[in-house]
């Protein structure tokens, strides 16, 4: 028999694994001496009162073994002969969705137009140091997409987009650590994570997929209607029975592409504004209460919103023990993003604090843009920030109590930033609306946060890539586009996915979209 029973454990208590043991069998009232197994099922912090607590959900087994369910990969069959897809851009969208074909039994084609993500290190080291972008290798091009370098977090509210557990579980079987199946707020870390992407590549080219770098997808092969393929690089061209456009949230020559081949686009609301840098021991401070913290806790985290003149504000993305990284995919433009290694142990904490943009927000002064307003506006923003500085990478910042005040800052707190920060009226940089509810939000955040408001906190500009500004529509269920067969958008890109796991999961629903087109609705035995 088995027993599933709930503990709340001080931190060093439950970094004993015996101990935690021991406390599920007394609570279990299980007979010792018949208990095999006790398995953690879900691990998480609650911080809500004095002392900070892990809460814990366990199986005691007695009488019987516990049995872990057989490995994903141990089925996958080699599909180098089989029918074959189109799969634009190798992020976890991407990916996922080469990891679903091949369990179905059909050949993915990978076009990404960055490097693998070794080389891929090369240019994120030339925009650190010498602020070079390569618009095809960046923090959001490469092999893994903009997860890749820019933390790793894996955490998602989408629990009825897809199966959650199947998609950790895939991380786990190409080298994550276990932990990720428990946690509920799994993070790998954008140290540990590249090693997993380039052993997910492995997998698929084991199995008979194939990949192509510095393989840019220039013009769609069309007719009547139906795409028949791409062309990569403006010269050569490969066709298939299906395509899948999973190329990240940043993909703008995709936008205008399509725009241009009147392929149906739609402007979408998303978030903009800054990031947020404090020190970590501040936010430790703050929600754990403990003025040094304990060892056996993470560095902590926070999540706020609020409503300011009608619009939501909101932290995203937040890193703890993270580092600000620069986040550009394109000369002439200033972007910042966050990023956490696994151990989560920088001096800083950082998180993007945004501004949703509701279409109205731009209908006047975007009025003959159309579909690409927002990205217009997405764009503008950032290269007005890039235009206020010295033609580098170095980004503007403001003390948190200047920012509120509109007051240039006479010196700026320490920062993870690399490129370097500089003093600069972000309150005349960035757009009015957008400004006027930031400003409000951190005095907000302050009295939800007591502490959080402080002239120790670096505000960053520009926090831009949230999401899609754009969505390529497709049917709910066939998961075509909706005016092009054959055509299946997926992921951020195309405004059906915010993050790794929501990404893949979608990732994964598109192939087996595309195993119902081939006649193929169960996954081959």
């Amino acid at each position: 028999m088995r027993k599933t029973i709930e503990l709340k454990l001080l931190p060093k208590e439950a970094a004993d694994e015996h101990l935690v043991k021991r406390r599920a069998i007394e609570k279990s009232k299980l007979p010792k001496e018949k208990v095999s197994d006790v398995i953690v099922l879900k691990r998480s912090i609650d911080a809500r009162g004095s002392q900070p607590v892990f809460r814990l959900k366990v199986e005691v087994f007695a009488g019987e073994i516990f049995q872990p369910e057989p490995a994903i990969l141990k089925d996958f069959k080699n599909v180098e002969n089989a029918v074959e897809a189109i799969i634009v851009g190798a992020g976890p969208a991407g990916y996922f969705a080469a990891l679903q074909l091949i369990e179905l039994g059909i050949k993915p084609i990978i076009f990404d137009r960055g490097k693998d993500v070794r080389t891929r290190r090369k240019d994120l080291r030339a925009i650190q140091q010498f602020g070079e972008v390569n618009p095809n290798s960046n923090y959001c091009f490469g092999e893994g997409g903009a997860g890749t370098y820019s933390d790793g977090k894996l955490y998602t509210r989408s629990h009825k987009r897809g199966n959650i557990y199947k998609a950790l579980k895939l991380f786990v079987e190409h080298g994550a650590k276990s932990d990720i199946l428990i946690d509920a707020h799994p993070h790998i870390g954008s140290n540990k994570l590249p090693g997993i992407v380039a052993n997910i590549r492995e997998t698929i080219l084991h199995h008979g997929g194939e990949i192509h770098f510095d393989s840019k997808v220039t013009d769609f092969i069309m007719e009547k209607g139906t795409i028949l393929g791409v062309q990569i690089n403006g010269k050569d061209e490969k066709l298939a029975s299906a395509t899948i456009l999973a190329t990240g949230h940043s993909a703008r020559d995709i936008y205008y592409l399509l725009n241009n081949k009147k392929i149906k686009i739609e402007a979408k609301p998303f978030a903009l504004g800054v990031r947020v840098e404090h020190p970590q021991p501040l936010i430790d401070k703050l929600q754990y209460g403990q003025s040094k913290r304990d060892i056996n806790l993470p560095a902590s985290s926070y999540k706020l919103t609020c409503q300011a003149d009608g619009r939501g504000v909101f932290s995203f993305c937040m890193c703890p023990g993270g580092l600000v990284v620069p986040a550009s995919t394109a000369p002439g433009e200033i972007v910042v993003n966050g990023m956490s290694l696994s151990k989560r142990d920088s001096a800083y904490a950082n998180s993007g604090t945004v501004v949703q943009v509701e279409l109205e927000d731009l209908a006047e002064k975007y009025m003959n843009h159309d579909e690409l307003k927002t990205l217009e506006f997405q764009k503008e923003v950032e290269q007005a920030v890039f235009a206020h500085g010295d033609g580098s990478q170095k980004a503007p910042s403001q003390r948190m109590t200047d920012f509120v005040s509109r007051k240039i800052s006479q010196s700026l707190p320490s920062t993870s930033y690399i490129p370097g920060l500089y003093e600069a009226p972000l309150h005349q940089i960035l757009p009015s609306f957008i400004y006027d509810r930031l400003k409000k939000g951190m005095v907000l955040f302050g009295k939800k946060m007591r502490g959080y408001f402080t002239e120790e906190a670096n505000v960053i500009a520009t926090e831009s890539r949230t999401s899609s500004p754009i969505r390529i529509p497709r049917d709910r269920e066939t998961m075509m586009h909706v005016e092009v067969a054959r055509l299946f958008p997926c992921g951020e890109g195309a405004g059906y996915a915010g993050g790794i796991i929501s990404a893949a999961m979608d990732g994964q629903n598109v192939a087996k979209a595309v195993g119902r087109l081939y006649g193929i609705n169960s996954i081959p035995k």
